[in-house]
């Protein structure tokens, strides 16, 4: 097993091919910089690549079953595809649907495959992780992204092929979930070899806009080729993540040992407050040993597992919006009247944006503050109240309806973007390892892959409650975001505690000058 991780870590310090090339062409070596910017552009499109595949199954379903709208639960967004279920005209073209989803239990059947997406998504992630910190993470990258490619093509290849087996499609679903599961870990864990805690919220809070990218792209792409067959709404996308991960391969560095270039940061893995008393909650150190974490390990890093259950309930809130909002809002008379299908699924767009803005704002915040705990836990109490004006009085006005909206959507998702990212780079560089990085991939996996099974559970509840009462849903999420803070209270007083202590050291260290004076 040592001479396994050995062999490894002398396979991964050569420079990528493309990476050699450039350099060459530009007749002299990259610098710092220049790899940081490859770095965030790179991992930025390959993970809006992911999420290009993955909004082509929302707007699919409507074409493979005209009642699509009337699913009870869904993993995907349905914005503008609801129009039969609501009364509103069908649009022409998808009257006929596609066997086996065109019968009566073809919603049952969507359903089915999108939580076993879902469900192998969630489980794959925690051995993506555990792959991630033994291999190299440009190799894994690129085997999700390409087999990635392949499935998705696979699922849209039924149209050409005249394929009506349920369990084909459910199968190539659940094989996408297990690449897709090698995405996340492994483009957090490096972003976060580059760029040290003191500007990793701020970076990666700008850089979390993949999402909402990723999602917006995939809707017009496989919007604009439904009229030219379903399959190749499915093929395009495939094509384009296969096209990216190839990038990838030839050009990102996956830190900078890899690529064998010195830090130009002197705090790269340092916290910025800390001091020789009391150590911050996330600090990182600069030394670096070749020694995977084991997966026990790593939930036992301070911090892993109250931010991990806190993202599940944290998800659990932002996926429910995600997933439900466009239908909620059609549902919901704003001001008298109803919107259409179309008009309820470009106003949520609105929560999106908000949820960029929050992730931005949630980690400039963590940065300023060096206390991520407490930045998190803040926002999660803050979004409670958001989420009850927003059901009370977002139906006022139109004008409500953005306003509210856009909060909430900045509450709820900046907590979630920050967990996600810069909490989970921290700690993966956490000081319990004694200087050891390889637990980036492991650490991100453990807190997306808990998080991601209360992404699932939210909208299956969702479907089932709502069928009920609305009220009692937007009950559920206030429930949901109480317990995410309240998750984090023991992290949130240490991290208090920390700053209190620091501020009477300073000001302690001023009296003896000052007694010093006095004759």
């Amino acid at each position: 097993m040592g001479s396994l991780g050995e062999d490894i870590s002398e396979t991964k310090n050569t420079k990528p091919l493309g990476v050699r090339f450039l350099e060459y062409i530009r007749g002299a070596p990259f610098n710092f910089k220049i790899y940081q910017a490859i770095v965030l552009v790179l991992t930025f499109l390959a993970y809006a690549s992911y999420h290009v595949t993955r909004k082509t199954t929302s707007i699919v379903k409507s074409v493979l079953d005209p009642e699509t709208s009337q699913l009870g639960f869904t993993h995907w967004p349905r914005s503008h595809f609801l129009r039969r279920g609501l009364g509103a005209e069908q649009k022409p073209g998808i009257r006929g649907g596609w066997a086996p989803f065109d019968t009566s239990s073809g919603t049952a059947m969507l359903g089915e495959i999108d939580v076993a997406f879902l469900s192998v998504y969630s489980l794959g992630m925690y051995f993506a992780g555990h792959l991630g910190d033994r291999l190299d993470l440009r190799m894994l990258l690129t085997i999700g992204m390409i087999g990635t490619g392949l499935v998705t093509f696979l699922f849209g290849a039924g149209y050409w092929l005249n394929i009506h087996s349920f369990y084909y499609y459910l199968v190539v679903q659940m094989i996408a979930g297990l690449f897709q599961s090698t995405g996340w870990p492994s483009v957090v864990a490096v972003v976060g070899n580059w760029f040290g805690k003191s500007k990793r919220g701020l970076i990666m809070g700008i850089w979390n806009a993949h999402t909402s990218v990723g999602n917006i792209s995939g809707s017009l792409i496989a919007a604009a080729l439904l009229k030219y067959g379903w399959g190749w709404s499915f093929a395009v996308p495939g094509f384009v993540i296969a096209l990216v991960g190839l990038i990838v391969y030839l050009l990102l560095p996956v830190s900078p040992e890899a690529v064998e270039i010195e830090m130009e940061e002197d705090d790269l893995f340092k916290s910025p407050e800390k001091d020789g008393t009391t150590e911050p909650l996330l600090v990182g150190k600069t030394d670096v040993k070749e020694k995977a974490v084991g997966f026990m390990e790593a939930w036992r890093i301070p911090g892993v597992a109250p931010f991990a259950f806190c993202l599940f309930f944290s998800k659990l809130v932002a996926y429910t919006f995600l997933y439900w909002l466009p239908f909620y809002i059609s549902q919901t008379a704003i001001d008298g009247s109803y919107l259409s299908d179309a008009t309820a699924g470009t106003l949520s767009t609105l929560f999106d944006v908000g949820g960029v803005v929050g992730g931005i704002l949630a980690g400039h915040i963590s940065d300023r503050l060096n206390a991520r705990a407490l930045t998190a836990a803040s926002f999660m109490y803050c979004a409670i109240p958001a989420i009850f004006f927003y059901r009370i009085y977002g139906s006022i006005s139109l004008n409500w309806s953005i306003t509210l909206m856009f909060i909430t959507g900045m509450l709820v998702n900046g907590p979630y973007a920050l967990i996600t990212t810069a909490v989970s780079a921290d700690l993966g560089t956490h000081s319990s390892l004694n200087g050891n990085s390889r637990a980036l991939a492991t650490v991100t996996a453990i807190i997306d892959g808990t998080g991601s099974a209360g992404a699932a559970i939210g909208p299956l509840l969702t479907g089932y409650i709502s069928a009920q009462s609305w009220s009692a849903v937007f009950a559920m999420l206030m429930m949901a975001a109480l317990v995410a803070g309240l998750l984090l209270s023991q992290l949130v007083v240490a991290e208090v505690s920390a700053k209190i202590a620091s501020a009477r050291l300073r000001g302690a260290g001023s009296l003896p000058r000052s007694s010093m004076e006095e004759p």
